[in-house]
């Protein structure tokens, strides 16, 4: 039986990894399951693809566009995102060098990525050739998609030699499906669904982020679709992380889903995973199909990571969370043999660390667990926490309640939280920060003769405006800070002839329950950085130096000045 209209959407995320199953495993009954020849023991690579602590890399996902159709609410703003102009984009022949490496030196899988790889006009082109590569060791070629222009592709795809597909689909009510990825389009997904059913192909699987409140109602409903039909369902723990503040409220643990299961359909078979899963998978008895459940919130997995990223500009990365990156395809466009290449890729792989840099500690969800980078929304920033001291324990005189400390950071833990200011006094607070940007001598020139009027505008209005603007987002950007209602924001710029520079001021005035320096420092930093983008086609050279809070007043600390 093919997929019903009615049920069903298909996986997104492919980049976590395995931790395998402990509590459970005396609670239910395990049943051997095929898998991948490389899965079942520490497969061959080269010494290019294994890191310091023996971790041997034989899976390679390849990005090969930015490009995406749908707007996933947890995953892309409305509007979308800046995308890499395609020049700096990888070609198919870059691609197809990349692949030929890394499968001469050990590499038996290779997923196609995106944004949505099928978008890609020459896609199937690309997968004929990387299909050939099963003639030289690959042993198999995947995709992950969201479905939305795969179907009348994918008997090409499939002939091509891509065996193994998922689809992301979070939800099987069609109009869920509308508000969820903001586009229309639930028929097409589950007549791809339907057709690589139909033409059997040997992998199947269906993502499904699961947030409470949203369609963890659903999750019976999935599991009732894999009765009839051979695919997997695979169900990932959504990363909770909303506005400024940490929100477990849409976490549901894999171990409640589990339950929620069994309570309808009675005790699960587990069944085998491989070496380097990142799914721990069961069965209900007597289905055809399969459930997974990847969870990446709850348990962490990067001691068996066998993965590593290309992305669609080209720069490898040796892990989704690290922020070090090396452009392969710059190396290739210089000239670079793959002798060369090879030297350089070893030599990233050796740098990856044990785990990945972005870990917040919970004790609620277990002693750690990890941030999906795909899940955080498009303005949050990355918390490095997990090699970072956010407390001193050295001694001085004064007693712990005088003692500077960090205050969006628990003193005994290290893990993040908001400060609450529930119980505070509204005072009349104010901030003021300056900063300002240098600029070459020409450069200055050109802005002081043409009274700061460019192709763009007027720079100093235009940055005066960004800052106002900046201000009042900086509650967005900075995951930790309370949103405040401001009554003034005055940020003000002015031409210095001696230092060759502009200089801003920024004030931010509210009445409230805690201070405006962030305010003040966000309008002044990004009213400079409007300056810098609205001057560089005259100079690249401009620094930008000195942002600092000057003065502050009201809270509980009362009147400050620097001293600087």
């Amino acid at each position: 039986m093919l997929l019903n209209p009615s049920v069903l959407r298909v996986g997104l995320f492919s980049s976590l990894k395995r931790s395998f199953y402990s509590t459970q495993a005396a609670t239910v009954r395990l049943i051997p399951d095929p898998v991948y020849p490389e899965e079942t023991e520490k497969p061959v690579v080269s010494k290019h693809l294994m890191d310091d602590f023996d971790r041997h890399h034989n899976y390679l996902r390849i990005s090969l566009t930015e490009r995406c159709n749908l707007r996933c609410t947890y995953c892309m703003p409305e509007e979308g995102v800046p995308l890499t102009p395609n020049d700096q984009l990888l070609s198919k022949e870059e691609i197809l060098r990349l692949a030929r490496l890394f499968v001469s030196q050990g590499v038996t899988k290779i997923r196609l990525t995106g944004g949505e790889p099928t978008v890609r006009p020459d896609i199937i082109e690309l997968v004929q050739h990387l299909g050939q590569l099963k003639q030289h060791g690959l042993q198999s070629l995947a995709m992950t998609s969201n479905g939305i222009a795969l179907k009348r592709k994918l008997p090409a795809l499939v002939a091509g030699g891509l065996d193994t597909l998922n689809v992301s689909l979070d939800t099987l009510d069609p109009h869920l499906f509308q508000i969820m990825t903001r586009r229309k389009g639930f028929d097409k997904v589950t007549g791809a669904i339907d057709e690589a059913v139909r033409l059997r192909m040997p992998h199947v699987k269906i993502n499904t982020v699961v947030m409470r409140g949203v369609n963890d109602q659903e999750v019976l409903n999935f599991a009732a679709y894999t009765k009839e039909n051979p695919v997997n369902v695979r169900f990932i723990e959504y990363m909770p992380f909303d506005g400024n503040k940490w929100n477990r409220d849409k976490l549901v643990p894999f171990k409640e889903l589990v339950d929620r299961i069994e309570s309808m359909y009675g005790r699960l078979d587990k069944l085998g995973d491989g070496l380097n899963d990142t799914t721990k998978h069961y069965r209900v008895p007597g289905y055809q199909g399969k459930l997974g459940f990847i969870t990446s919130m709850t348990e962490h997995f990067c001691g068996t990571c066998n993965r590593l990223r290309i992305t669609a500009d080209g720069n490898i990365k040796v892990c989704l969370f690290g922020n070090a990156e090396v452009s392969l395809r710059d190396m290739m466009r210089q000239g670079k043999t793959d002798e060369q290449l090879l030297e350089i890729i070893g030599a990233a792989v050796k740098k990856k660390k044990k785990q990945h840099a972005v870990v917040v500690k919970h004790r609620s969800v277990s002693s750690t667990f990890s941030v999906p980078l795909h899940l955080l929304p498009p303005t949050s920033s990355l918390l490095q926490f997990n090699s970072t001291r956010f407390y001193s324990s050295s001694s001085n005189s004064r007693n712990d309640d005088e003692a500077p400390r960090l205050t969006h950071t628990d003193p005994h833990t290290g893990e993040a939280r908001m400060v609450s200011v529930t119980d505070k006094v509204p005072t009349k607070r104010e901030a003021k920060a300056i900063g300002r940007i240098i600029l070459p001598d020409e450069a200055y020139r050109l802005l002081k003769q043409n009274h700061v009027q460019t192709l763009k505008g007027n720079v100093l209005t235009v940055a005066q405006i960004a800052g106002i603007q900046a201000a009042k987002a900086t509650s967005n950007l900075i995951p930790l800070c309370h949103p405040l209602l401001l009554g003034l924001i005055d940020v003000r710029l002015w031409l210095d002839d001696d230092s060759k520079s502009v200089e801003c001021e920024s004030t931010v005035q509210t009445s409230g329950k805690t201070g405006v320096e962030m305010e003040a420092l966000t309008a002044t930093s990004v009213a400079l950085l409007t300056v810098y983008d609205m001057c560089k086609a005259a100079s690249k050279d401009m620094v930008i130096e000195g942002i600092r809070v000057v003065e502050k007043t009201g809270g509980k600390s009362g009147p400050w000045k620097s001293s600087l």
